[in-house]
């Protein structure tokens, strides 16, 4: 017994196709049909020109360097500083501008680094944990009270809370030790040692206006 989808279809003439094949025919013009008509509702789909290495190259300051760098439209200032420019001293935690550990100061603002693109950077002073220190490695003032007061415990969250402290004291030079937590509140520290941490960054606010 033949298949149903075997059985000829007569169109009055001579030439008779099986209605597989009619149908294998229509779904194939179809697809081409539709196929033309997507390049012509969205030409620029197929048409946007690769991104040129002259169109990532720019100079950022940094550090009171200028650093030429080869940065992704897409790519963040935390990225670009770690990988492309070996300042490993901001730290990767969240990723996700929660927990602070890439904080670097932009024009002297605490900024969350992995939630900036390098390429809004043009013409803007970035100083991260390794341009703290004077050029004859004294260290700065927070810095030094850190150390005095061994304020962290692991110290991956340092360098982050170290950068929002030093921002913070320089619009607010003499706070009250709550003042100061609030004002470095949007950093977190994995060990909780929460009370050193402000112990040593009251001696830092302390050592800053002695300075």
């Amino acid at each position: 017994m033949s298949d149903p989808d075997d059985r000829k279809m007569d169109n009055g003439t001579s030439n008779s196709v099986t209605r597989r094949k009619f149908i294998m025919g229509v779904i194939a013009g179809g697809a081409v049909v539709g196929a033309a008509s997507y390049g012509i509702l969205s030409p620029h789909h197929a048409a946007l020109p690769p991104e040129s290495a002259g169109d990532r190259l720019l100079t950022l300051n940094v550090n009171g360097k200028l650093r030429r760098v080869d940065a992704m439209k897409q790519e963040t200032l935390s990225q670009t500083l770690r990988y492309k420019l070996g300042l490993t001293g901001t730290k990767l935690g969240c990723d996700r501008a929660e927990c602070g550990s890439c904080t670097v100061l932009v024009d002297d603002v605490p900024y969350y680094s992995c939630s900036v693109l390098t390429h809004t950077l043009r013409g803007r002073k970035v100083v991260t944990i390794e341009g703290l220190a004077s050029p004859n490695g004294k260290l700065h003032p927070v810095q030094q009270a850190i150390v005095d007061e061994q304020g962290f415990q692991c110290a991956f969250c340092m360098s982050g809370f170290t950068m929002a402290a030093v921002g913070y004291l320089k619009t607010h030079p003499n706070p009250t030790r709550a003042e100061l937590a609030h004002g470095v509140s949007g950093n977190l520290c994995r060990c909780q040692d929460y009370s050193k941490i402000l112990d040593a960054l009251t001696r830092g606010a302390e050592y800053m206006r002695r300075a």
